[in-house]
């Protein structure tokens, strides 16, 4: 795979992951400022939220599959050097 391929998938994975911040961000806020009722809520779900984003985060397998959806990049491929001949 050419280097332009993989630079623009490592470019591609990177908007990725930042759509996937900006949504958790996003999230947070709504949370924050239109269903927490008091101070101890407020904390609640800013911290949970952004835990538990964390811990569900997508895998690899989904990020790839994110990326040759939105932008027809697949990952590049690895080669192996396994091989017995």
């Amino acid at each position: 795979m050419s280097d332009n391929k993989e630079n623009k998938y490592v470019f591609y994975s990177k908007a990725v992951w930042a759509i996937y911040s900006v949504l958790v961000v996003a999230v947070i806020v709504v949370l924050f400022t239109m269903i927490a009722q008091d101070n101890e809520e407020k904390f609640f779900y800013s911290l949970m939220t952004a835990a538990v984003s964390y811990v569900f985060r997508p895998t690899d397998k989904v990020i790839n599959k994110i990326i040759f959806r939105l932008f027809g990049v697949a990952p590049p491929v690895e080669p192996d050097t396994n091989k017995q001949s």
